[in-house]
């Protein structure tokens, strides 16, 4: 057998890229490295609230750049002059820095006469307006400093103070008031209202407030009163009686005070007064008379009870629990029980006695008898001694 020997061919090998790639990316990462950082860079120029920056803003700032500042709208330069200027020093922080503005001014404002005026005049600022008593404020009450163009004004005219004055007030039928022939009347003046004399049997009243004040710019205190007729009707209280206030006519504000007789009491208030539209206020009592059972309750009443004097005490401002009627202590039915139980004793201590007076006079006879024996037996025995 023949062998033959044939030689082995190996594919051939390649190249590596890697050693050129690797040596590309050592080149890139030296020049990041090598180019400048954000630390070497400021910050965004600072705000402030006077101040703006002049011109557009760049993307970076590296030490030695310079900025400026201008005033806002509203604003002036401080005098002194100030640096409105800043630098990007180079530990990256901006110098100076400091406001270099201030608010601008209004234009100066007065007191008003009869008045006064409080706040600030400066940009942004308001001013407040006040009158003196008996004054009232004509205009806006606040004014505020704004802008206007390129330089600051108040957006509204001063006001003023004018005096308080009121019209006359209302004429009244059957009345009048003092002062009726001035045309005005000045701030805290004051009218006194009366009521004119009655053609008829009955006086006029009156019904309100007889003084009125000018307080506001045509404004009184309250409305004109009224002059007119009032009566009440006779307050007549059955089984009662008048204690104060007596009288055949009553008329407006007439004051009565009333009283229950004995055994009864009073459902109601004891002090009545005539209203202004001709009734009771509040309406006139009741008497009502008195029970004579011990469980029997008074009606509560928020107003003075007036009982009479003769069965139990007064009892006045009752409100809430309702008072037990206490009758006098003759109608108890306890009175008959004490009444018996007395009698019953006397009855005892006369038999009691009786009976010891007996036996003390038995007891005397009985002595009595036994003495006059002993006296007789004495006779009978003496006759035989002498024999």
């Amino acid at each position: 057998m023949t062998a033959s020997c044939a030689t082995r061919t190996f594919p051939r090998c390649h190249e590596s890229p890697f050693s050129s790639w690797s040596f590309v990316g050592i080149l890139l990462v030296v020049q990041v490295l090598l180019l400048p950082t954000s630390s070497d860079a400021c910050d965004d120029p600072p705000r402030f609230q006077s101040m703006k920056l002049k011109g557009a803003s760049q993307a970076t700032y590296n030490p030695g750049d310079k900025i400026e500042y201008e005033c806002r709208p509203g604003y002036m330069r401080i005098v002194p002059l100030l640096t409105t200027t800043a630098v990007c020093q180079a530990d990256n922080t901006w110098a100076p820095l400091q406001e270099a503005c201030t608010r601008k001014p209004c234009p100066q404002l007065g007191d008003p006469l009869n008045g006064r005026v409080n706040g600030t005049f400066l940009f942004g600022s308001q001013a407040h307006f006040v009158c003196n008593e008996g004054f009232q404020l004509v205009g806006p009450e606040i004014l505020h400093c704004d802008l206007a163009g390129n330089s600051v004004a108040w957006d509204n005219e001063p006001p003023y103070c004018e005096k308080i004055l009121c019209k006359p007030p209302r004429q009244i039928p059957n009345g009048k008031y003092t002062n009726s022939h001035k045309d005005t009347f000045e701030y805290n003046e004051v009218v006194i209202y009366s009521c004119n004399p009655s053609s008829g049997p009955d006086e006029y009243s009156l019904v309100g407030e007889s003084e009125l004040i000018c307080s506001g710019f045509d404004t009184w205190s309250s409305d004109p009163p009224e002059c007119k007729v009032v009566k009440c009707p006779y307050p007549a209280l059955e089984n009662g009686k008048f204690v104060s206030g007596f009288g055949k006519k009553f008329y407006y504000r007439a004051t009565v005070v009333l009283q229950c007789y004995s055994g009864y009491y009073l459902k109601g208030n004891d002090t009545i007064v005539c209203g202004a539209d001709n009734m009771w206020e509040p309406k006139v009592p009741e008497c009502i008379k008195e029970s004579i059972s011990p469980s029997t309750k008074l009606p509560t009443s928020s107003h003075s009870v007036s009982v009479p004097t003769s069965t139990q005490p007064t009892i006045s401002s009752v409100s809430g629990v309702k008072p037990t009627t206490a009758p006098p202590v003759s109608r108890l039915p306890g009175g008959w029980i004490i009444a018996v139980i007395v009698i019953f004793s006397l009855i005892f201590i006369t038999l009691l006695c009786c009976g010891f007076a007996f036996l003390i006079r038995k007891k005397k006879r009985e002595r009595e008898g036994s003495a006059s024996y002993s006296t007789y037996q004495n006779k009978s025995t003496t006759p035989e001694q002498t024999h």
